[in-house]
């Protein structure tokens, strides 16, 4: 019999006996309360834990309105605007929406803002710009048909979250919640007394869930309420003059806008960190860190759990940065939104649990007509089953609004199915590991462990058609029985580990995920040269090693086998044939999918074999370089074809194809997880029709199986 449990419901003030009746339907263990909903004092005692969301910046105008100098800060940039004259008047907060951010006007600009000729790249003295308070602009002493910005802080008088919540959900009556700056000293004192006056007031309360701590990722919204710019990693909004000057102090350096603003990037996460923008997120993790842990000391001082939820204010916990498990937190909650997402919480360690929280998130933008739940939700579980096979959360659960979701026809069936295999892969593993290949398989970028599954995409598994190309290599990792490492540059020049056999690097150039000027490195060739020649593997995606330099795209050309034509060489001819005779193809059946796919790429050299090709120009090419294997990609998007080449590619670039047959099914549209230590298999279906597949054990045919749609299948060994 498969146990209940691991499981959390939301609720809300008009739901109670919807909720007690849906707890016991589906065996929850859990309830809890939502932005925009209340717990109802009805269920503090209904035999289930209880959560209680814990916002420790928002939900107190008074505090924020009466302390407006801790107010959270946000640097911004201007768009660029152009001088014809001698002088150049920059209205600030143009494009910006002035319900969500405020000029700072407290503290001197001149100290804290810059004004930068971009065409120049030179900062103009502050002696040659004055800012206006009645006006808002900045006037500056210009150069003619010069282009200037001005990066300034700004205050968030309207949370960024609240607000994206007040426009997806249309709320009308719902005030607009300020923010407040935590790290202050002032605001912090009081929202530690008021964290223990709500303890104290809360006996009821069994896990006090913090969205998150202390600083918002940034969303920014423009002047008609819509995001101007998101960026989930970003420590935009994690500044003030307070914090700054604690950052000089540590760092031994004066701070810039610069460091944030980074030419209007905002150091998106598919820039190259800068040393100081490293150096600016170590210092927020040490100081966020230990603040935290100051906040979970006095939870667990009252006998209750805390639970860090991985989004909202989540910046500087960083949970696979160097000082997150000094919190003492208990357990983490995200957002699953596919494989990927999965393994980012279900992967982090220095937590008793782990919890997804799984979609659709039960809001009106897809409880709606012309929504479809119940496909979101099929959609969700099967990217992120076979990802959970491979790392498990302890526990799952759902958010928003209950009665959405209790009056849409069959969806709660659907979850039902969700729930109910997701607790058979605990009690059917015993807390045991799925088997996974004889040797490491390591992701290599400019970020390194401190994203590990946070590569190429965007939080929730939203992802941008410029990238979905790459984002498919790490999305069929998560499923896959491969131990995953992520790696940086630093990592390469220390050494690579010796359980590592194959190296991956995937993405566009000049991205923090191929590297850019890391290519030109000595150290970095010869030693990944040195890697593969020995035996080791590499396998390329897009425009890996990519960085113009002595007459080479690709600086690993040699060891892949191909180069790109950017019309350097078009004088040169190039020979390239097809030979689709290889392991990598073997049981390959439809029609690759490169996704927008690297075009221009031509194979060179004495020792590759060209798979697929677009015309004259190759997609799929894979190189022999000493005793190591390449394989070089166009692009992976994600798909369940996709997920076997890749397995292949990583078995043929290892030199183990013998061993991908240890545990295999024949079905590219099944994949399978083996549990030694309890003698167990189970086959996953990942597509919505019946199939047939083989089973090989050791590399030998075991048995045959239909499977029904999405099924899953446990088979003792």
């Amino acid at each position: 019999m498969i146990r209940g449990g691991r499981l959390t419901i939301p609720t809300d003030l008009d739901m109670i006996e919807e909720t007690l009746a849906l707890k016991e339907e589906l065996d929850a263990d859990a309830i809890r309360d939502c932005d925009g909903t209340l717990m109802p004092n009805e269920l503090l005692e209904c035999g289930a834990k209880v959560y209680a969301t814990y916002y420790t910046t928002r939900k107190d105008n008074e505090w924020a309105k009466n302390n407006p100098e801790e107010v959270q800060q946000e640097y911004l940039i201007t768009d660029r605007y152009t001088a014809k004259a001698d002088t150049l008047e920059i209205k600030l907060m143009h494009g910006f929406h002035t319900q969500q951010l405020k000029v700072n006007e407290l503290d001197d600009p001149k100290e804290w803002w810059e004004v930068i000729d971009r065409t120049t790249g030179e900062i103009v003295p502050t002696t040659d710009w004055e800012y206006d308070t009645h006006t808002g602009c900045v006037t500056l002493q210009s150069k003619k048909y010069h282009e200037y910005t001005v990066s300034f802080l700004a205050f968030l008088i309207w949370d960024p979250v609240h607000m994206y919540n007040f426009i997806t959900n249309d709320w009308k009556d719902a005030p607009h919640q300020c923010t407040f700056d935590v790290r202050q000293p002032k605001t912090q004192q009081y929202v530690k007394e008021k964290l223990r006056k709500f303890c104290e007031e809360n006996p009821h309360i069994d896990v006090i869930r913090f969205t998150t701590f202390f600083h918002q990722f940034t969303l920014t919204f423009d002047d008609q309420k819509r995001e101007k710019y998101v960026e989930w990693f970003g420590y935009s909004a994690s500044v003030s003059p307070y914090i700054l000057r604690q950052f000089e102090k540590w760092a031994g350096y004066k701070f810039r806008p610069e460091f944030i603003v980074d030419q209007g990037y905002h150091n998106s996460i598919f820039r190259i960190p800068s040393k100081e923008f490293k150096d600016f997120i170590e210092f927020q993790q040490i100081e966020v860190s230990k603040l935290a842990k100051e906040l979970v000391d006095i939870v667990h001082s009252y006998g209750k759990e805390a639970m860090m939820f991985l989004g909202d204010h989540w910046i500087g916990t960083e949970p696979f940065g160097k000082y997150f498990a000094n919190i003492g937190l208990d357990s983490v909650v995200g957002s699953v939104g596919n494989g990927v997402t999965m393994r980012m919480i279900s992967d982090i360690k220095g937590v008793k649990y782990t919890e997804g929280r799984f979609l659709p998130y039960f809001f009106p933008d897809v409880f709606t007509e012309g929504g479809d739940p119940i496909k979101e939700a099929n959609e969700n579980w099967l990217q992120a089953r076979r990802a959970m096979l491979r790392s498990p959360l302890d526990r799952i659960g759902y958010g928003g609004y209950l009665k959405l979701a209790t009056e849409w026809p069959n969806f709660i069936d659907t979850i039902k199915n969700v729930i109910s295999e997701f607790r058979q892969i605990h009690e059917y593993t015993d807390g045991t590991k799925s088997y996974t290949a004889p040797f490491k398989v390591a992701i290599l970028n400019s970020w390194g462990n401190i994203r590990r599954w946070m590569s190429n995409q965007v939080h929730h598994a939203i992802w941008y058609r410029e990238i979905y190309s790459y984002v498919g290599v790490i999305e069929c990792l998560s499923g896959m029985p491969i131990d995953v490492e992520f790696i940086n540059f630093d990592d390469i020049r220390h050494g690579i580990d010796p359980s590592i056999k194959v190296i991956i690097n995937a993405g566009t150039t000049g991205t923090s995920w191929t590297g850019g000027e890391n290519w030109i490195d000595e150290e970095i060739v010869t030693k990944i040269r040195e890697f593969v020649d020995l035996g080791g593997g590499f396998i390329g995606v897009g425009e890996p090693t990519a960085y113009q330099y002595q007459g080479r795209y690709f600086q690993l050309s040699d060891v892949m086998g191909v180069d790109k034509e950017v019309g350097f060489t078009l004088s040169h001819d190039k020979y390239n044939s097809l030979n689709t005779n290889h392991f990598i193809l073997e049981d390959i059946e439809e029609a690759i999918d490169f996704g927008e796919g690297m075009s221009s790429v031509y194979a060179q050299g004495d020792h590759y074999q060209v798979l697929a090709m677009d015309q004259k120009y190759c997609q799929l090419v894979t190189n022999q370089y000493g005793k190591g294997r390449s394989v070089y990609f166009a692009g992976l998007p994600y798909s369940p074809q996709n997920c076997r080449l890749l397995l292949r590619a990583i078995y043929f670039a290892a030199s183990e194809e013998e061993a991908m047959k240890k545990y295999f099914v024949t079905n590219m549209n099944t994949e399978i997880a083996a549990f030694e230590k309890v003698n167990k298999v189970v086959i996953i279906n990942n597509s919505v029709n019946d199939v047939n597949t083989d089973l090989y054990v050791e590399g030998k045919l075991y048995n045959s199986y239909n499977l029904k749609a999405m099924e899953m299948k446990w088979i003792d060994l």
